[in-house]
């Protein structure tokens, strides 16, 4: 992902100006397609089939990329989803020295007005952890639709509304892995370290006690590092196994899963000066390797918890729970779902 120009104002004594018209493209193209792959390819088994099969893992893969592949596409566009790649934390945990990304506001609103309270905003400092919440939360409606579909689909006695439940969840099939596949791309985002810090191309021309490089390292770990040196069955080797939000809610699960990422940001910079990003380095393999792998088994784990939620989102009018559609109680799906005659 691009980022324009931007400044950085005051974070309590520090004063930084960092400007840059280059590319971040997180992970690039090959780091995109295998987040997306591998976190759908390791899916439980107890989630629907449709999501493992081999075509749907290569879709989820290839749409994984269109995120980056559709910048440039106009000012408007640019200048409102650039910012959604990134989140520009300090080294408090905070965006831009406002809200805390261990204690994420509910929604964006929220978050944009503590931002707004210390002279910035979400297209500065940017709004990632809200495009990944959204998409859980879409993906979480759209399995429940889909659970109800196929049930439908399977129980109605009539055959005209058979055949319509048969489309409907067909098509919801064909939704779902297209909205699965470009959320993913923002999960994989917030696994690249730079994409979670002011220092994203550079320590910056602030406070630098420990030296870090100030060349423009965002590109060669990105990109020429990832092809010239990870390995796909590495990264897979690499997945954690599943661990789940459980009882916490969603803005919880992201803002974790942000905070461990934003504590490998000074590690990777040591990493850099030290020589350890330099093609065949076994260190930079094993750093960036895990760092994808993290990426992948997130997108794991957050689709997995999204059909899991799925059963208690309502759908249809008046709204009847997926699970209580499932039990039988709602009467034939298609009434439900088909909406007026």
């Amino acid at each position: 992902m691009a980022r324009h120009p931007r400044h950085l104002a005051a974070l309590a004594a520090l004063t930084l100006s960092l400007s840059w018209a280059g590319q971040a493209l997180a992970w690039e193209d090959v780091g995109h397609r295998w987040i997306g792959q591998l976190g759908i390819s390791t899916l439980p088994t107890t989630l629907p089939a449709f999501l493992r099969a081999p075509q749907a893992v290569s879709d989820v893969g290839e749409w994984a990329r269109d995120p980056d592949r559709s910048r440039g596409s106009g000012r408007t566009h640019d200048q409102d989803r650039d910012p959604g790649h990134f989140a520009d934390g300090d080294e408090n945990m905070k965006i831009l020295g406002g809200p805390l990304l261990a204690k994420l506001p509910v929604t964006r609103a929220e978050y944009e007005k503590q931002l707004q309270a210390v002279g910035q905003d979400s297209w500065k400092g940017g709004y990632l952890p809200y495009n990944i919440i959204e998409g859980y939360q879409q993906l979480t409606k759209d399995f429940a639709y889909w659970r109800a579909a196929s049930y439908g689909e399977k129980t109605t006695k009539n055959k005209a509304h058979r055949a319509w439940l048969r489309r409907d969840r067909i098509r919801r099939e064909q939704q779902l892995l297209f909205e699965l596949g470009y959320w993913s791309h923002f999960v994989g985002d917030a696994s690249q370290p730079l994409h979670m810090t002011y220092h994203y191309n550079g320590w910056g021309n602030g406070p630098n006690p420990k030296g870090y490089t100030t060349e423009r390292i965002h590109g060669p770990v990105e990109g020429e590092f990832v092809n010239n040196n990870i390995k796909f069955e590495a990264v897979k080797a690499a997945m954690r196994p599943y661990a789940g939000c459980g009882a916490c809610n969603i803005n919880e699960m992201v803002g974790a899963y942000l905070v461990n990422e934003a504590q490998y940001v000074e590690p990777l910079y040591q990493l850099w000066n030290d020589g350890g990003l330099k093609d065949g380095d076994p260190r930079g393999i094993a750093f960036i390797t895990a760092r994808i792998a993290e990426g992948a088994a997130e997108l794991r784990d957050l689709v997995t918890d999204a059909w899991n939620a799925s059963g208690k989102m309502v759908v249809g009018y008046p709204g009847v729970a997926a699970t209580d559609v499932e039990a039988g109680k709602a009467g034939d799906a298609y009434d439900l779902l088909y909406g007026g005659h």
